[in-house]
């Protein structure tokens, strides 16, 4: 599994990054790949660089520029607003559209943020919540936005990657269709833009009011919700084993959604609106270290299978947090 400047110029708009990153080439795992990334991102490149990536995002609810550096850049893209676009009104794109204005005007590069998993209100909150800042604060907070981004990419790009070499050297080419299927079914309009989803997908997206997994934070040391922790949601892809104690393969989880909890402790859309969630085991992932820097756990990770008969129920895993423990059940 081989990878080249133009794979990592996908994951982020920088020259300098895809070059870094190429020079860097192998990785073990896409765990090292991350820990390398973010090295790079923060300690390599410059303002020059940081620049360039945020350029080669387009604003959310609009379309990516056709003369984009990375045709699966774009293509991302498109997949990673999926949920803000299927939660917009006209008057809501309007205004988002009004407030992207804004924005550029005053800080001079486009609103960055990862929008998986995020609706349009979720979005547009936070855009007016970041618009005070100071120039040099926004410029920090759309690094690390990058950053997320950059993650995700990253692991969308090993999961691909696998398996194309898995495909091609053991299955023939019937199979080869079959798994490619199974492939986009599961990591769905992350991977693909809106227009490229079957019809009979897109109708799916109707009776539900919310996504089929949620999740909420509850600090019980302070007796309140969560307020801004990162929190993603994960699926193993690995058809040929199952995740247990003893196999830990960073490579087979695929990121599904990444947000942050809001002033409930709510974490928004972690994945599309669908009637028939996709069998499998899923992990959600909690970032209480950053949260809680003094406290015992770096995060916390919650690990639940989904099975044939259950897709079309609802699943809701809370967590519930203290410093020095935690819990969690399935909610409704």
């Amino acid at each position: 599994m081989g990878f080249d400047e133009k794979d990592f110029l996908a994951c982020c708009g920088s020259s300098k990054f895809a070059m870094e990153m190429a020079s860097a080439f192998p990785f073990k795992t896409l765990e090292d790949a991350i820990t390398t990334a973010r090295h790079i991102w923060f300690n390599k490149v410059d303002v020059h660089g940081w620049l360039e990536a945020f350029e080669a995002h387009p604003q959310i609810g609009k379309s990516p520029s056709p003369n984009q550096k990375s045709e699966t850049s774009a293509q991302w893209s498109k997949g990673e607003q999926t949920t803000a676009l299927a939660t917009a009104t006209g008057s809501s794109l309007l205004e988002l559209s009004d407030w992207n204005a804004k924005y550029m005007q005053k800080f001079g590069f486009v609103f960055l943020i990862c929008a998986s998993g995020r609706s349009t209100s979720e979005i547009l909150t936070e855009l007016k919540k970041r618009y005070p800042n100071r120039p040099i604060i926004e410029f920090e907070n759309a690094a690390q936005e990058q950053m997320k981004i950059i993650e995700l990419r990253l692991a969308k790009l090993f999961s691909t990657k696998a398996e194309s070499a898995s495909t091609h050297d053991q299955q023939p080419m019937a199979l080869k269709k079959k798994a490619e299927e199974d492939r986009v079914s599961i990591i769905g309009a992350h991977l693909t833009a809106p227009s490229q989803e079957p019809a009979d997908k897109t109708s799916q997206m109707s009776s539900r009011t919310r996504p089929p997994i949620t999740t909420h934070v509850l600090d019980v040391s302070r007796g309140s919700p969560a307020v801004g922790m990162d929190v993603k949601l994960e699926m193993w892809m690995d058809k040929q084993s199952r995740p247990s104690f003893d196999k830990t393969d960073i490579v087979s989880w695929v990121m599904q959604g990444f947000s942050t909890t809001d002033k409930d402790g709510r974490s928004g859309q972690l994945m599309n609106i669908v009637d028939s969630v996709n069998p499998g085991i899923y992990r959600i992932s909690f970032n209480t270290g950053k949260y809680c820097p003094g406290g015992f756990f770096p995060y916390v990770s919650l690990v639940f299978e989904i099975r044939e008969t259950q897709k079309s129920e609802h699943f809701h895993v809370p967590l519930l947090f203290s410093p020095f423990s935690f819990t969690t059940y399935r909610g409704s």
